[in-house]
């Protein structure tokens, strides 16, 4: 192999992993936004159990008990 070829690999493979340092470094300082008002499903599902009977409250997960997995 030429060594010409062998110096674009390595100089490649170099930059993807300073890249990947940098990327690391700079979404490190990302903060995740904190819900305002913490949800408390067993007083929610309490207090709405007779008033809600033919709506389906979605919290963003399939809780689907009848999946085949």
């Amino acid at each position: 192999m030429d060594t010409i070829w062998v110096i674009v690999i390595v100089v490649l493979v170099l930059g993807v992993v300073v890249g990947n340092i940098t990327l690391l470094k700079y979404s490190a300082k990302f903060k995740f936004p904190t819900p305002s008002k913490p949800v408390d499903d067993s007083k929610s599902s309490d207090r709405s159990a007779g008033n809600s009977e033919g709506k389906k409250r979605s919290n963003g997960f399939d809780d689907d008990e009848d999946d085949d997995w």
